[in-house]
């Protein structure tokens, strides 16, 4: 697995509790990449669209779509956009269940959509197995 190691895991997430259930589920799976976490979407851009991180290795990004500052949909709308950082797979993670959201985040070019489940139980278990899928993913390099 140590191809997965320089791929960093960018976290837009605004609920700490959230974030916290993610990460340790994420780490349950044996995924060890550094996740970088952001609870706005305007820190989590600045972040993204810094050309250090623009021309630097490979990203994933984990996308909540209810964040204080703007919308999610917004951010991938950017990453997508955005010739260096549209590679970069984005799992968008978020309670909104809505078809048209759905069909929307696909359109823009999300790579996968996941409705947290609000059991807490289901979530952890859905977070594992998200864990365990990303283990196994090639990611390209930035182009």
């Amino acid at each position: 697995m140590p191809q997965h190691q320089s791929v960093t895991i960018v976290m837009v997430e605004d609920d700490e509790g959230h974030a916290r259930l993610i990460e340790k589920n994420i780490r349950r799976a044996g995924v060890c990449n550094e996740i970088r976490h952001y609870t706005s979407g305007t820190a989590a851009l600045q972040h993204l669209l810094d050309p250090a991180i623009r021309n630097g290795g490979p990203l994933l990004v984990l996308l909540d779509l209810n964040l204080p500052d703007m919308s999610g949909v917004d951010i991938l709308a950017q990453i997508k956009r955005d010739e260096k950082l549209r590679l970069a797979p984005v799992v968008v993670l978020t309670t909104t269940d809505d078809q048209r959201e759905i069909q929307r985040c696909y359109d823009l070019g999300a790579n996968v959509y996941i409705t947290k489940p609000v059991e807490y139980e289901t979530f952890s278990q859905a977070i594992r197995q998200l864990g365990l899928f990303l283990s196994v993913i090639q990611i390209p390099e930035a182009s």
